[in-house]
């Protein structure tokens, strides 16, 4: 093999296609949701390179059409996730010794897949499987996961280059060793591209990995997979398994060869992890590294020299694309009470021009929630909140699961700042909004910053630049991604990393080289070129 110092080509942002009227990727992308529509598939598992069956199938649907069946994939068991973890183990020797750069080849060839090829195939499977619209999909399951994966080898190329000085006769230098035993990677339903990052960024340091995605997700985890096998990731490197969540976590945090969890979803499920962890402490080999993102109840702060059309079109983005069920969505908001007529009345023009239907027809901005249990729970809340004392419904508030899961864009008026909508993650299309009086600015920054567990995302409008910086400091610990005169959504990789702390989790910054760090185990080696050959110091010698 020659030798030579090679560098990854530089990644740029992954660009956003229109999906417009007469647009080639429009025609290419309906047509393969038709023929996504056409059949019925099964998904197998996938351990050790090979698609694992078992005795039970579980059927896939589109949460906006809850009659037609997508196909079917086969629950796993406990004897899956320990195949899953023996495959990992077997492969993780062949993996960490590869060369870097092969493993990145893997990588960016994925990405060039994704960008061409399969690009059609993964947004369509997101549109079906998960109802996102055709821009949340293009935005998501192309255009962020093509971003991981070329960022991210960048990334790993960055670290592997961070060395340290040395001295004469000395030649110091750092290995970056991937972790001991595997990582286990457990994904949300929410973003395709939170699913390809989560078990693919250890995966990049050399760790191998078992992955369980959402049982919500699995229809596009499934072209994931296909993609990744393509681009030539050698078997056992990740292992695909569809274990019911306690049955998975159980054999997992368990193993003594459990080596850290790289995990999204919610923040009751994060806890329950971490204290299985902690009493499990003495079984390991090693700490086991914990990464996760977890809830939010991100909010939308506005001072009265902020434009109202401007907070208007914040609030409806903000919390209502992708139905709320973005960690950072939306879903509280501050407005000064002399500014409330006027962003009430672009909201509302904005919620009445909104349709709402399938996500196939690409005339909807909003469609279903995920499945019958986020509908249920969300129509729960909403008439919560119209029975209370303590808030009204401005606009929206209906649902209808007949044909599939939608609850209407709901706006909700409270004036109790600690109304449980303004403090409880509800995961959904319901936006809280409190009125305070604008001479209280600094207090009501305050009162925001106290108002709940989490520390996600969030954002302030003002044109007054002290009333930033105000917010700025009052707020440093209440969002992990802060934004300025935008909506709380849509971090870009190597942009925004993204990340809260908090209940929102441990902040270890997706889209940045700080991900990677947590997914490697360095060891420090000092090489002495001329050895000595006496013990003696010269302080010891005589006066």
């Amino acid at each position: 093999m020659s030798g030579g110092l090679f560098h990854i080509p530089e990644p740029v942002n992954e660009r956003i296609l229109t999906y417009i009227p007469g647009s080639s990727e429009r025609e290419e992308l309906k047509n393969a949701i038709k023929v996504f529509r056409s059949k019925t598939i099964d998904i197998p598992m996938f351990i050790d390179g090979q698609e694992i069956k078992s005795d039970k199938k579980v059927r896939i649907h589109p949460p906006h059409d809850i009659d037609h069946t997508l196909g079917y994939y086969f629950e796993g068991n406990k004897e899956h996730v320990n195949l899953a973890i023996e495959a990992a183990l077997k492969a993780k020797n062949d993996w960490m010794e590869m060369p870097w750069t092969a493993r990145a080849a893997i990588f960016l060839k994925a990405a060039d897949l994704l960008a061409g090829p399969y690009r059609a195939k993964i947004n369509a499977a997101t549109v079906l499987g998960q109802s996102k619209n055709v821009h949340q999909a293009e935005i998501d399951s192309a255009c962020e996961l093509i971003d991981f994966f070329r960022f991210n080898v960048k990334f790993m190329e960055q670290i592997y280059d961070m060395q340290p000085n040395s001295v004469r006769n000395h030649w110091n230098r750092n290995e970056w060793r991937p972790l001991e035993g595997f990582v286990f990677a457990l994904t949300p339903f929410n973003f395709t591209a939170i699913a390809g990052n989560l078990p693919t960024s250890p995966a990049m340091m050399g760790n191998t990995v078992v992955w369980k995605p959402s049982k919500s997700q699995i229809y596009s985890a499934a072209i994931i997979m296909e993609v990744l096998r393509e681009s030539g990731l050698p078997d056992g490197v990740i292992n695909m398994v569809f274990a019911p969540g306690p049955v998975t976590a159980e054999a997992i945090l368990n193993h003594r060869d459990f080596g850290g969890i790289h995990y999204t979803g919610s923040t009751e499920v994060f806890h329950t992890i971490w204290k299985t962890i902690g009493m499990n402490i003495q079984k390991y080999k090693s700490y086991p590294r914990i990464v996760g993102e977890t809830g939010g109840k991100d909010f939308i702060f506005m001072h009265e020299s902020a434009e109202p059309i401007h907070v208007a079109t914040a609030l409806t983005r903000g919390a209502f694309e992708y139905q709320g069920q973005k960690c950072s969505a939306a879903s509280r908001a501050y407005i000064p009470e002399n500014k409330w007529e006027e962003v009430k009345s672009f909201l509302g023009a904005n919620l009445k021009s909104i349709k709402m239907g399938s996500s196939e027809d690409f005339s909807c901005f909003f469609n279903a929630v995920i499945d019958e249990k986020s509908f249920d729970k969300l129509s729960e809340a909403i008439e919560k909140i119209k029975n209370s004392k303590d808030a009204e419904i401005v606009f929206g508030g209906n649902s209808d699961k007949t044909k599939g899961y939608f609850i209407e864009p709901t706006v909700v008026l409270t004036n109790n700042p600690h109304f449980f909508s303004m403090e409880e993650e509800l995961f959904g299309p319901v936006l809280t909004i409190y009125l305070y009086n604008p001479a209280k600015y600094e207090e009501t920054l305050k009162l925001c910053d106290n108002t709940s567990m989490y520390a996600l995302t969030g954002s302030i409008f003002a044109k007054d630049r002290q009333a930033i910086l105000a917010a700025e400091n009052i707020l440093r610990f209440a969002a992990g991604n802060f934004y300025i005169n935008d909506k709380p959504t849509g971090a870009v990789v190597s942009q925004q990393p993204f990340g809260g702390a908090r209940g929102s989790g441990t902040n270890d910054k997706a889209g940045s080289m700080i991900n990677l760090l947590r997914w490697v185990s360095p060891r420090s080696i000092k090489e002495n070129f001329v050895s000595p050959t006496d013990y003696r110091y010269p302080f010891l010698q005589s006066e």
